[in-house]
């Protein structure tokens, strides 16, 4: 029997972890070296979330189509 391969966590599964670390931190109770450590977790997760949202974009970048019906990468347009 072959052991099971750990599944990567899902965006929401990171930001619903990120929540729980930021009421943790915000409750104060937390000794030093634990918040340091909530923090460090904190941080890695919000940068695989990043990671996430920039993969994401560049697929739905790659997905718009023009009036063609051919591909064509378009900018995300900012919202003011």
């Amino acid at each position: 029997m072959s052991p099971k391969k750990k599944e990567a966590p899902s965006f929401e599964g990171n930001i619903a972890r990120l929540e729980e670390i930021v009421a943790l931190l915000e409750r104060g109770d937390t000794p030093l070296a634990g918040s340091l450590a909530l923090f460090e977790e904190g941080t890695r997760l919000a940068a695989a979330c990043t990671a996430m949202l920039d993969e994401a974009e560049q697929t739905v970048v790659k997905l718009q189509k023009g009036p063609d019906g051919e591909p064509v990468e378009l900018p995300f347009q900012e919202e003011a």
